[in-house]
């Protein structure tokens, strides 16, 4: 009697795991993406993700391992679509910090072009500001706090203050603050400004605008730091 082989099943695959030939996975991603940001994370259901992707309730189960992993997944998607590992990159080359800064500002402006991050993007961003979960927690720690703590480090360099004083955390935060404008309020702002359409050109513009006008007060607070000297008198009484 011949014996043939017995068929098993496939691993399960990890959760977060990339698997950007499988069309299934990013079908749900999307869908997930979508859903997230209109229901928020505790009123969104697997159900209704797989049903507006097309997809069977056990494929979520496969690829993410549950709602939480998905939602993870999600939010890393995201991260890497934000230019976070560019951003990253900039930080840690040898450069003047003005240079820097410039340099850093413009990756993350960049970032923003309507080809990087679909509109749902900005409303999970807005959503996890509102009632942060325990994964953008996670992501957070991992990725904004190591980010914010170099900016501080490099503001600080500038304005000559230390990296943990109140005054460079208040520089970080306005420049920060002024690219999040663009993140956050994109919608509201395109109502307030018809010709904000966040092309290239345009973005690249916004990004040297909030360069010269953060980069002006900084300077202007190391001008400041700096002690006077006297004026010698050539002439002798």
């Amino acid at each position: 009697m011949k014996l043939t082989p017995k068929a098993t099943a496939k691993p399960r695959r990890r959760a977060g795991t990339p698997a950007p030939s499988d069309p299934t996975r990013d079908k749900l991603l999307e869908a997930a993406g979508r859903v997230f940001a209109d229901r928020g994370y505790d009123k969104a259901t697997v159900r209704d993700i797989c049903r507006l992707a097309h997809a069977n309730v056990a494929a979520v189960n496969y690829h993410f391992r549950d709602k939480q992993g998905l939602y993870a997944e999600v939010l890393g998607q995201m991260t890497r679509a934000s230019q976070l590992e560019r951003m990253k990159a900039a930080l840690d080359q040898s450069a003047p910090p003005e240079e820097i800064l410039r340099r850093v500002i413009k990756v993350r402006v960049q970032g923003l072009g309507k080809k990087h991050l679909p509109d749902w993007h900005f409303r999970i961003v807005a959503r996890e500001f509102a009632h942060p979960t325990p994964a953008m927690s996670r992501i957070f720690d991992k990725v904004s706090r190591p980010l914010y703590e170099r900016m501080s480090e490099m503001v600080g360099r500038i304005i000559q203050y230390p990296s943990a004083h109140e005054k460079t955390r208040l520089c970080t935060n306005s420049v920060m603050g002024q690219i999040f404008l663009y993140v956050l309020a994109c919608p509201m702002l395109t109502k307030l400004w018809p010709g904000l359409k966040m092309t290239p050109d345009q973005l690249d513009r916004i990004a040297d605008h909030i360069a010269d006008f953060s980069l002006a007060y900084l300077r202007e607070i190391r001008s400041a730091r700096r002690p006077i000297q006297p004026v010698a008198n050539s002439r002798r009484n």
